[in-house]
């Protein structure tokens, strides 16, 4: 099957009306038609990612949680900024571009990375992103193919806002994870008296600090666990103590 045949049956499961998969449950497949070693789809919420829907296993996912973590990264300016941002060797990338961001992706194995807003106008939805363990270009065919797909998941959101719970039941593994990153938000905001977006900040400060990803520090605030009412660093409750 060629390439062009290959994208053709994948615009034609998206959506898959079963609800068992989205882009027919193989994300691995879209990668070897990109001739890339991953890809991934993040939904965002008020100028942040906030949602892993779908993605290849390995660096992909990770690189996800790291760039919510962080709050920094290609993605989250593709998604901020509505522009397709190309990183065809993160070693050649300025350091103060993504302080953060560049030295943890180098150590996931990442050299390359393609990052496709999902976006209708001035409405973001997320990104796309295709990963390389090795520096890459995508020729002007792959990314107009990448640029098709991109635009078929936006108009598969916007026809379908119950499309989130499909792309959770497609894939377990990345089943809207980030639900408890909002929950803990919130009660980061009541417990140290903060906005959520200061919130966000702190218990991302957090998870850097103490090398978690951000949903295991969430997870921890909301099973009680973490708080931030006596600090801004986040102190731990003893076993026994939770209130």
């Amino acid at each position: 099957m060629d390439m062009n045949a290959t994208l053709a049956r994948i615009l034609r499961d998206l959506p898959d009306e079963s609800g068992s998969a989205l882009l027919g449950g193989d994300p691995a497949r879209c990668a070897r038609l990109l001739g890339v070693d991953g890809i991934a789809v993040s939904l965002g919420t008020d100028g942040a990612l906030t949602e892993l829907v779908w993605s290849t296993p390995g660096p992909s996912a990770t690189l996800e949680d790291l760039q919510c973590t962080l709050g920094e990264g290609p993605g989250f300016d593709a998604y901020r900024h509505r522009t397709l941002i190309a990183v065809p060797d993160l070693r050649q990338v300025a350091p103060q571009r993504w302080p953060a961001f560049l030295p943890e992706a180098g150590k996931l194995g990442v050299r390359a990375l393609f990052c496709f807003p999902l976006h209708l106008g001035a409405v973001s939805l997320g990104v796309l992103t295709a990963q390389c363990a090795d520096p890459a270009v995508l020729d002007p065919a792959r990314t107009n193919d990448a640029l098709i797909l991109a635009a078929a998941i936006t108009a598969a959101l916007i026809h379908d806002s119950g499309q989130r719970a499909s792309f959770a039941q497609a894939e377990p593994h990345t089943s809207l994870h980030r639900a408890a990153v909002h929950q803990a938000t919130g009660m980061i905001s009541v417990q140290a008296g903060v906005s959520l977006a200061e919130a966000m900040a702190l218990l991302r400060a957090h998870a850097y600090r103490t090398e978690k990803p951000l949903l295991t520090a969430a997870e921890e605030v909301v099973s009680r666990r973490l708080h931030f009412r006596d600090n801004r660093d986040g102190t731990a409750t003893p076993p026994g103590n939770k209130d």
